[in-house]
């Protein structure tokens, strides 16, 4: 009871509205399932937590809430919550005042529930509303529950009355309707006896204080007592039904368990006869079983042998594949050493005949620069601007030098960049390009060296020539013009096999950093390759290793069966001498049980001849059985006979009785 305190406490927590003490005293108490809230002022928050309290409760069979001044919203919602209740019976609404939306929802409560047996609606207004009584009149109709109604007091018309008797033609349980203090009237009475031998499971109904006629009252309680009669009738006919199927069946089981026990004997006795010679030869069977046996398992073990053979021989197969392709691997990984070795000799080869060539090239053009001092120098001495061009000579030879600095500090740096990245893997080919390019700034220094001197020495010449120029200045003046065109040529010229040789050099740079991307590449490729092989190797050895432990665990296991094989051929030898010996004990005792089944068969064919007659005679005791029985169920069918007509006879008495009495003239004509 405490529990339902706590759920109606916490689900009014929930809708926001406090718990009333008096209900909380009332689930407290709660004596035999009975919920008592009697005169109690319910507000909607509480039927609505009433409501969910009971859609789920089990323990509440009887719930009162008489005079509780209940809302239609509330109503609704403690409705709502009894539709899905499985154990509450009896449901007091007395005095509520319940209008049309409270009659609609008692119709979907009467459709929906399955345990309300008794319901009293005294002292409401269902019956105001036509629509909403209708509604409730059709829950009623299909309600299959219910055996209690109480109706007092509802204003119910006569329109509501022929609503009732449309629901009693479609009811099969109601029992009692009690309807005193209504406006039902003539019309209403007429509707309700119209429906009344329509229904046979009414047994009550009371239509005191209606304005109903004194014969239609007589009617209906005619009506009410042929109901009684009719169900009393059909109950003393079902006991004596059940009585006499009980005796029947009683001495059914008497005759089935005398006949079933002389079937067991019988059955008992060829049971035995048969288990006795299954026994044997069982036996029988079970020894040719383990002979057979035996000889499975042997015929096992020398297939396993021969698998294990054919085994072994595979694995040898297999290491001598494995070894095979070992050697193979190694000579594939010296031929690959030795052809990567052939090329690294032929580019260090061809890196040194580059370098060669760049040197000569070089020095060509070291030549062909010399010439061009010379001829600049005749050509200073000719002309009188040879200051002039001398500067601006010198001030090429400075750019390019500047520009030949430039790019060897440039290839220097990518050089540097590339000794950075190979150093780990490519540590000889670092070296020779450490010395390629050592040998290349040398040279450039050289270079750089001569030109510097050679321009100190113009320089001296240009002072000796000033000082010559003076002298022959007039005698050059005249040779100016042809000086200034050659000295144009040779200036044009001069650009031109610079900038050739210019660009031959920088791709022949170019070349040398493919040559060594390239190298590098190849190494890295080489090692790639190595690795590889040496892993590949690596693995094989393994495989090998496991393979040879394999063969040796084989070789093991294959003496331990060779000995576990002499040790079973030997147990199965001394263990089929001991099964024979065995055998012909039992064939003996055999030819002992052939005789002592002879003998039960002589004695079965005697107990057989006396079951004969006993079977005789019990037939003829179940001939009188069934005669005997059959003389019961003719009596059977004599009785049931004279109750229908019985039955008919007092139906014919109830028409007759109408149709003589005051009532038929007073029913309008059909």
């Amino acid at each position: 009871m405490e529990e339902l305190r706590r759920s109606y406490s916490r689900l009014c927590k929930e809708s926001g509205a406090e718990p009333q003490e008096a209900v909380l005293q009332q689930l407290h108490q709660l004596p035999r399932g009975r919920l008592d809230l009697a005169t109690q002022s319910l507000t909607v928050d509480t039927c609505r937590a009433l409501g969910k309290l009971l859609h789920d409760e089990k323990l509440l069979k009887e719930l009162v809430l008489s005079d509780c001044m209940l809302s239609e919203e509330g109503s609704t919602l403690l409705f709502q919550g009894l539709c899905a209740n499985t154990t509450v019976q009896h449901l007091d609404l007395k005095g509520n005042n319940l209008r049309a939306t409270g009659a609609e929802a008692l119709g979907k409560l009467l459709r929906q529930s399955k345990s309300i047996q008794s319901l009293t609606l005294e002292w409401n207004n269902v019956g105001m509303w036509e629509d909403a009584f209708a509604s409730f009149c059709g829950g009623l109709a299909a309600n299959s529950t219910l055996r209690q109604l109480d109706l007092r007091n509802n204003q119910i018309s006569h329109k509501g009355a022929e609503e009732l008797a449309l629901a009693l033609k479609g009811n099969t349980t109601l029992q009692h309707l009690d309807l005193r203090w209504n406006n039902i009237g003539l019309l209403g009475g007429r509707a309700l006896v119209n429906c009344l031998p329509s229904n046979r499971t009414l047994q009550r109904l009371d239509l005191a204080g209606n304005n109903i006629p004194g014969d239609i009252l007589r009617a209906v309680e005619q009506a009410m007592d042929h109901n009684q009669d009719r169900l009393t009738a059909f109950r003393e006919n079902q006991a004596r039904t059940n009585i006499l199927s009980k005796e029947v069946h009683h001495l059914q089981e008497e005759k089935s368990k005398q006949f079933l026990d002389l079937m067991e004997t019988i059955d008992k006795q060829r049971e035995e006869m048969a288990r006795n010679g299954r026994a044997s030869a069982a036996r029988v069977g079970q020894l040719q079983e383990a002979l057979n046996e035996r000889q499975s398992i042997i015929n096992a073990l020398k297939a396993k042998l021969q698998m294990t053979e054919a085994a072994l021989a595979l694995s040898e197969q297999k290491a001598q594949d494995l070894g095979e392709l070992l050697t193979t691997a190694e000579q594939e990984r010296q031929s690959l050493s030795q052809r990567q070795e052939k090329e690294r000799k032929l580019e260090q080869q061809e890196a040194a005949d580059r370098e060669s060539k760049l040197l000569r090239d070089l020095s060509a053009s070291n030549e062909k620069n010399l010439l061009l001092r010379s001829q600049v120098e005749e050509l200073e001495r000719k002309v009188k601007s040879q200051q002039e061009q001398l500067f601006l000579t010198r001030q090429e030879l400075t750019n390019t030098s500047a520009e030949l600095k430039i790019r060897a500090i440039q290839a220097e740096e990518r050089l540097d960049v590339e000794k950075r990245r190979a150093k780990q893997n490519m540590e000889d080919l670092e070296k020779l390009h450490s010395k390629e390019v050592d040998h290349m700034t040398r040279h450039l220094e050289e270079s750089e060296r001569a030109m510097q001197e050679r321009v100190q020495r113009l320089e001296a010449l240009r002072l000796s020539l000033e000082e010559e120029l003076g002298r022959v200045k007039a005698a050059l003046h005249s040779e100016r013009g042809q000086a200034e065109e050659e000295l144009i040529k040779a200036r044009n010229q001069a650009r031109l096999e610079e900038q050739h040789r210019l660009a031959h050099l920088e791709e022949k740079i170019r070349l040398l950093a493919q040559a060594r991307d390239e190298a590098q590449g190849t190494c890295l490729q080489q090692k790639q390759v190595v690795a590889e092989s040496q892993a590949r190797a690596s693995q094989l050895n393994l495989q090998i290793e496991g393979q040879q432990r394999r063969l040796e665990e084989l070789q093991q296991e294959l003496s331990n069966k060779d000995q576990e094989k002499v040790a079973e051929v030997t147990r199965v030898r001394v263990e089929l001498q001991e099964q024979m010996g065995r055998m012909q004990a039992d064939l003996v005792a055999q030819e002992l049980l052939r005789e002592k089944v002879a003998a039960l068969e002589r004695q079965l064919k005697v107990i057989g001849s006396e079951h004969r007659e006993a079977l005789l005679d019990r037939e003829s005791e179940n001939a009188s059985l069934r005669e005997k029985l059959r003389l019961k169920e003719a009596e059977i069918s004599r009785i049931r006979d004279e109750e229908a007509q019985r039955a008919s006879f007092l139906q014919n008495a109830v028409l007759a009785y109408v149709q003589g009495s005051p009532l038929r003239a007073l029913s309008p004509p059909k």
